[in-house]
């Protein structure tokens, strides 16, 4: 869809690819005409770059007028969980092969008789020794045997490898080991691709990073050659700009280093919804908001506390039961497996259950009518009147009635003993209440009130069902912004370049600790800047931050503190101590300010800022009746109240000030929000939707 055009010819844009499980999306902003465009098509998972030219055809716009193209995808968060990646091998300090496989050790099913642990990505007879040794401070106990290498790398070719990730015993404090063995593998084998572990973390925890270097590798290959074919078919499209990628963190990181360092885009889509909400939470003046994202295969949350988003050093990837741990900074973000696209189905109990699994972009839910044949969310909406058959995508995609009755009467309703609606409305209600575990995961598992929030809500599907999450969690208050279908793409245009820094340092928390961490700091904020500084794309600005991760001592995990400079400045050590206890306070529920404390690693963030699109008011209304944007009634459903006759408002006619009463349907491209009908909306300046939950 494009929301505004200007002429091609007088074009200077940025555009911005999101690609989901279902939908592709892409925010354009014109900088000559100030102007916003957005395309969706549904993910070609056979050819991704096909589906991305697809958006750009719909939008209206061409490569070849573009100065900056920025991209998140799923590619290597769905690797990880289809195993599809490469034949990896893993190269480790001799006497701790297995290390990988044993883990953490996770039982938080102690009684469980069917539990299994995590599967490692590499295979136990891919993981070979390499004859060297480290001490904890990074001296040499054992010189590197580099013959011992070279006989490895001499085997993993007859094998047939494709990637090899090193880790080697504390190179956190010592890279020059792990630099030589990659050094004699890229000399053997010149056609793998080839990762250490000092490349992505300088943090110890040899498991975390162990797991880390190998899910690099393993998807390293498949990232390294979507990524060169969309750079040809952007060469072949004459673009003449510059490609970034966006990481976990929501910032920008240029394509080459996204080749090498593929696995911090293990989260890229769904950091930069974060990012576009924390300019939504700017632009309305809100300090504490949850971001919802539900597109067409997962539901995903995260939250923006004091309007900066709350991070994470690590990723678990499979749940706490089973995980493989991914140790990189990233926007802490929960997810559950329910979105438009999840299929409702009927366990071996007889019980209803709505998704992980979903029917994706190909063949979809049963009323795309490309095959298939299982009742999902989505089927449920358009048979409860939630969704128009003839208005979906703003009409461009006809929806099939018969289809999605069928698929819902043959695999639900008539087991049931149930008629069509009320299997309908109860895969609603059971997912639902799924995608409110997302919300708790990332608020109240981290000792906050969902409650006191404001939840911004975007994706395809999520203003479909934003109230009724709100009720479920005790959330007074929701917006929902323009566009909210391609809303992950358009975060991405506020997204700045950004490069994250840790570096593993024990040592108590005194006032000569800070004589130690300060060179550390320095060294990675010169880092950062210099990177930066070498973007080819000239950051209006740099803002360096730092953190330290801290724990009182006889404690093993340890919290992140955000340190302003001022505490270095003044030598501040109380003040350091007051910071930590507050974040202790806020997780657990508990501090203690007469404990000792240490700090665990030093962490820094640096981020050039990028021109980002304006964020203009739209005026005040005109005072007419909000009548005028409604375009017909029809019925649609709701609990308690069944089918009720419903006014249909296009989004595109309302205007600041409008006000509705529920219930009500909101219509617009590629979304609809459902007004309950104790719910209250009003169209903010900006164009918002701000709806109060009803009791």
């Amino acid at each position: 869809m494009s929301i505004t055009t200007s002429t091609p010819a007088q074009r200077r844009l940025r555009l911005a690819v999101d690609i989901g499980g279902t939908f592709t999306d892409l925010a354009a902003f014109d900088e000559t005409g100030r102007q916003l465009l957005f395309g969706k098509s549904l993910s070609t998972h056979d050819s991704l770059v096909r589906g991305i030219q697809d958006t750009l055809d719909i939008a209206g716009v061409q490569f070849k007028d573009a100065d900056i193209f920025l991209h998140g995808s799923t590619i290597v968060i769905n690797t990880l969980l289809e195993r599809s990646g490469a034949r990896t091998a893993l190269l480790i300090t001799e006497g701790f092969r297995d290390i990988y496989e044993i883990g953490r050790i996770n039982r938080p099913d102690a009684y469980n008789l069917y539990f299994s642990k995590h599967q490692p990505l590499v295979e136990r007879s891919l993981r070979f020794e390499v004859e060297e040794r480290l001490l904890a401070d990074g001296t040499v106990h054992k010189e590197l045997q580099e013959q011992r290498v070279r006989d490895i790398a001499r085997e993993l070719k007859e094998r047939g490898v494709e990637a090899v990730a090193v880790i080697l015993l504390h190179s956190y404090s010592n890279d020059a080991h792990e630099k030589r063995v990659k050094e004699i593998i890229e000399e053997e084998i010149p056609s793998v691709f080839v990762t250490a572990s000092h490349e992505l973390s300088k943090e110890y925890r040899e498991f975390e990073r162990a797991s880390s270097v190998a899910a690099n590798a393993y998807v390293g290959p498949r990232v390294e050659s979507y990524l060169q074919e969309l750079e040809s078919h952007l060469a072949q499209s004459e673009f003449q700009g510059n490609f970034y990628a966006v990481q976990s963190t929501g910032g920008l990181f240029p394509v080459d280093d996204a080749k090498r360092y593929c696995v911090r885009m293990l989260e890229s889509g769904p950091a930069a919804g974060v990012i576009g909400a924390q300019a939504i939470c700017a632009q309305l003046g809100l300090t504490q908001a949850i971001a919802f994202d539900m597109g067409g295969t997962t539901a995903k949350a995260g939250v923006i506390s004091n309007g900066v988003p709350l991070t994470t050093g690590s990723a678990l990837i499979g749940g706490y039961a089973k995980a493989l741990p991914i140790q990189i900074p990233m926007i802490d973000i929960f997810e559950v497996g329910t979105g438009g696209g999840s299929i409702a189905a009927l366990n071996e109990g007889g019980a209803l259950r709505v998704g992980p699994r979903s029917a994706g972009s190909m063949p979809g839910p049963a009323c795309y009518g490309r095959g298939g044949s299982q009742p999902t969310v989505t089927d449920a909406n358009l048979l409860l009147g939630r969704l128009d058959p003839e208005c979906f995508l703003g009409g461009s995609m006809k929806l099939d009635v018969g289809a999605a009755t069928r698929a819902v009467d043959e695999h639900l309703a008539r087991p049931l003993g149930l008629d069509t609606q009320t299997a309908a409305n109860g895969i609603l209600r059971i997912a639902v209440t799924a995608m409110s575990y997302a919300v708790k995961g990332v608020t109240t598992e981290r000792g906050l009130d969902a409650g006191a929030f404001t939840m911004i809500v975007y994706g395809g599907a999520g203003p479909l069902h934003a109230s009724a999450i709100a009720r479920e969690l005790g959330i007074r208050r929701v917006v929902i912004p323009f566009s909210p279908g391609h809303f992950s793409a358009y975060g991405m245009l506020f997204s700045d370049l950004r490069y994250d820094y840790v570096r593993s340092c024990f040592q108590a928390l005194s006032e000569a600790a800070f004589d130690g961490i300060e060179s550390l700091y320095r060294e990675m904020e010169q880092a950062g800047r210099d990177a930066i500084l070498s973007s080819a794309t000239r950051a209006q600005s740099i803002d360096i931050k730092r953190y330290a991760d801290m724990r009182y001592v006889g404690q093993e995990h340890a919290v992140t503190v955000e340190l302003p400079q001022a505490l270095f400045d003044n030598r501040d050590v109380d003040g350091v101590k007051r910071a930590f206890d507050d974040v202790h306070l806020l997780r657990y529920g508990t501090c203690a300010p007469k404990e000792a404390a240490q700090i665990v690693s030093v962490r820094v963030s640096v981020a050039g800022a990028m021109l980002k699109p304006p964020q203009e008011k739209r005026g005040p209304g005109s005072g007419r009746e909000v009548s005028a944007a409604q375009v017909r009634r029809k019925q649609v459903f709701f609990d308690d109240a069944g089918f009720v006759e419903t006014p249909v408002y296009d989004r595109t006619l309302l205007q600041a000030g409008d006000r509705i009463q529920g219930p009500a349907l909101i219509e617009e491209h590629a979304s609809t929000t459902v007004v309950l009908p104790t719910d209250r909306v009003v169209v903010d300046p900006f164009g918002n939707l701000d709806i109060e939950i009803g009791e």
